[in-house]
């Protein structure tokens, strides 16, 4: 089945999250790399990332700190320096070649304005906040197929975590490609999913050439 839309998630896939995590690490006051320690453990563990903020500070509310943050002049933020290298040439590639490109995440109103500001060569920017939904139920990935504007199996949707993206994503009957890196990309490991994954890539800019080939293929 061709390839006609390709929607990346955004944290760890397109965005390098360690500035953002270094700074809530430093909002909770404990050395960063204790903080990135104690979140791989958790990640290992198979528990919600939240946690992680639970060890150093029980009761943690991440909704309201984000507020208390936003009004200390200390909000969460992310530019172009935060993107992945790879991430801007590959978007813009898919989309040259025709193929309907979007951003669909868990990401914050806040996050989503970002996003947008940033221009990137996208058709679509979708996050949980914006549409009301997150992974990994089932509405998501309705809506990414609806906002692709194709069949499920024509929409290849890129992620690092197997089981907020990848699995989600198959069980919707979206064609999945599993980029390798951030936290979740190299501690999880699940070769059921994995396995089932039309690419497993170290880079983005691996993907528009197999997304070319897989297509002339069929």
């Amino acid at each position: 089945m061709p390839i006609r839309s390709v929607f990346f998630d955004v944290g760890e896939t397109i965005v390098d999250e360690s500035r953002e995590y270094g700074t809530w690490a430093d909002w909770l006051g404990v050395p960063r790399h204790t903080f990135s320690a104690v979140f791989g453990a958790v990640i290992v563990r198979g528990l919600d990332y939240r946690e992680a903020f639970q060890v150093f500070r029980p009761g943690f509310d991440l909704r309201l700190e984000r507020e208390r943050r936003a009004a200390a002049g200390q909000p969460e933020a992310f530019g172009e320096e935060n993107l992945y290298p790879d991430a801007r040439p590959c978007l813009a590639a898919l989309r040259e070649r025709g193929l309907r490109v979007g951003l669909a995440g868990n990401q914050t109103a806040r996050a989503e304005a970002i996003l947008r500001t940033l221009d990137l060569p996208v058709d679509v920017v979708g996050t949980s906040d914006g549409w009301g939904v997150e992974k990994p139920s089932a509405s998501f990935f309705d809506r990414v197929v609806a906002e692709a504007g194709c069949r499920a199996e024509q929409v290849l949707y890129v992620g690092d975590r197997l089981d907020n993206d990848i699995r989600p994503a198959q069980v919707a009957g979206l064609a999945t490609a599993l980029v390798r890196r951030g936290p979740w990309g190299h501690i999880l490991d699940d070769p059921s999913v994995a396995d089932r994954c039309v690419f497993r890539i170290g880079s983005l800019a691996e993907l528009p050439g197999l997304v070319c080939k897989h297509n002339e293929a069929g």
